[in-house]
């Protein structure tokens, strides 16, 4: 048997030179050996490895696959090690898994460039990521550059509307449209960390935390292509103490997406962040069995997107003590093969299907928002799941229309009733039990073409302890370009 091959001359420098120096700062030892001194080395060695060194050519063309994972695997047991990706070159990979402790440090004017074809990625298709991290704890990705999907390969037909995608289900590995690999993965892990980091054209979710504790997301960008169907920013799965800060996100589904599968999701925080998506920039749900709770949304912007803030709950799970505040929408409609009504503010419960549970919500806080959009609030509870204790305050909606679309329909997909003729409105409320409305200013479009119905629109029946105060609703003036006034005074005649 030959003998292995020894590391890399960078692998052993980074480590036997830190070492060296500590030893040498270290007093001399005592003659007397019931006086001698222990030895305790720092705890911040760390390892440097780069994947050149075991044969990454970084040409884009060739498979860097192996020459990755053997520097991952390379690296000894200090934390955190880090796998350096040079800039100026493209390293083509098929699934490459990360270990405890080890850091991608993916340089600036680097990409690491996901493969296109069904052999790049497992068998088993709850594995399919370009960067997989299964039981592993103080693990991450940095350093300023690419993570790349390719999800244009993935397309068959563009579209404008939405394009049609490939899917692999004719293998038989899975079943549905949705057969296509996701981005970067995190499966109970602990202590992650992706900062400095810019996520590109996933060809289905993007950025996927499954069942983790711990983990920190900070400026990080996001782009999927507008068109693309199911290409989410950030999938939250059953994991609690996260942190989402100065991060942007400009990707065709939902954007920030909190779900519920198998256990319960618990402490959130997302902060300073921008978002445009032809979907939910947040959605909570719609997979949603177990609990959802503790959450806080703070100064986040939130740009020409179908729906701004949202909840979809449709499995049984119950939401409670979120916060958003601080928040700036614009929403518009696109198209109806989307979910949503460009609704700003969108909170329902109803079953998924007949023999479903329903789940509840409560205690939501909306402060300091601010909306201009094509439709109104949309607050939907259900017979056996209630909204309830909902708080607006300080809020100034604009409602006026800037788009060709249609409106007059609610939306209540997936499941329950679909899409739903009803007239428009400011508010529309119904299976509520506890809304406070304070110190907040509706105002409508005066455009002849599009008449509003109703600021509020609820039937007691189902709506009970509402409270208003400072509750303004009023006209506004939109200006007329040149040339409008002509025409829409020959579209009413």
């Amino acid at each position: 048997m030959a003998a292995p091959s020894p590391p890399p001359s960078s692998l052993i420098q980074s480590i036997t030179v830190p070492l060296l120096f500590f030893l040498f700062l270290l007093p001399p030892l005592q003659s007397n050996p019931a006086t001698s001194p222990t030895i305790e080395l720092p705890h911040s060695l760390s390892a440097t490895i780069s994947v050149v060194d075991f044969g990454a050519t970084g040409d884009g063309v060739h498979y860097d696959t192996s020459a990755i994972q053997s520097a991952i695997d390379s690296c000894p047991a200090l934390s955190p090690c880090h796998v350096t990706f040079p800039p100026g070159r493209t390293y083509l990979t098929a699934t490459i898994r990360l270990k405890s402790g080890v850091v991608l440090d993916i340089q600036e004017g680097a990409t690491l460039l996901g493969g296109p074809r069904l052999e790049d990625y497992p068998k088993e298709q709850n594995k399919w990521y370009v960067v997989l991290a299964e039981n592993a704890s103080d693990v991450g990705i940095s350093g300023g550059g690419v993570v790349d999907g390719q999800g244009l390969k993935f397309v068959t037909r563009f579209d404008e509307r939405k394009n049609v995608m490939v899917s692999w289900n004719w293998t038989g590995a899975c079943l549905g449209d949705e057969c296509r690999p996701r981005l970067v993965g995190f499966i109970n892990c602990r202590n992650v960390n992706l900062s400095n980091l810019r996520l590109r054209q996933p060809a289905y979710w993007c950025l996927h935390i499954v069942q983790c504790e711990n983990v920190l997301i900070q400026d990080v960008s996001i782009y999927g292509d507008f068109n693309t169907p199911n290409n989410d920013g950030i999938d939250i799965e059953d994991s609690n103490n996260t942190v989402i800060t100065r991060c942007h996100i400009d990707t065709g589904d939902d954007a920030i997406c909190p779900k519920t599968s198998t256990g319960p999701l618990y402490n959130l925080t997302v902060t300073n962040s921008w978002i445009r998506t032809k979907s939910s920039a947040i959605k909570l749900g719609s997979a949603s069995w177990f609990d959802f709770k503790g959450f806080v949304f703070d100064n986040i912007t939130i740009v020409d997107s179908h729906r701004g803030l949202g909840f979809q709950i449709r499995d049984g799970g119950n939401v409670s003590d979120i916060t958003f505040s601080n928040i700036n929408i614009s929403t518009r409609y696109y198209d109806p093969s989307w979910w949503g009504r460009a609704e700003p503010i969108y909170v329902t419960t109803c079953p998924r299907h007949s023999n479903s549970k329903e789940g509840s919500i409560s205690n939501l806080l909306f402060v300091n928002i601010t909306s201009t959009s094509e439709n109104g609030v949309f607050l939907s509870g259900s017979k056996g799941g209630l909204l309830s204790d909902l708080r607006f305050l300080n809020l100034n909606l604009t409602y006026r229309r800037w788009t060709n679309d249609a409106g007059g329909l609610v939306d209540y997909r997936p499941g329950c009733q679909g899409l739903v003729n009803h007239s428009t409105a400011g508010i529309i409320m119904e299976h509520i039990d506890g809304l406070v409305i304070d110190n907040v200013n509706m105002r409508w479009s005066d455009e002849p073409l599009r008449q509003w119905n109703d600021p509020l629109d609820f039937r007691s029946s189902t709506v009970n302890n509402i409270s208003l105060l400072n509750f303004h609703s009023s006209l506004f003036v939109q200006p007329v370009k040149e040339g409008e006034r002509e025409r829409i005074g020959r579209a009413t005649e």
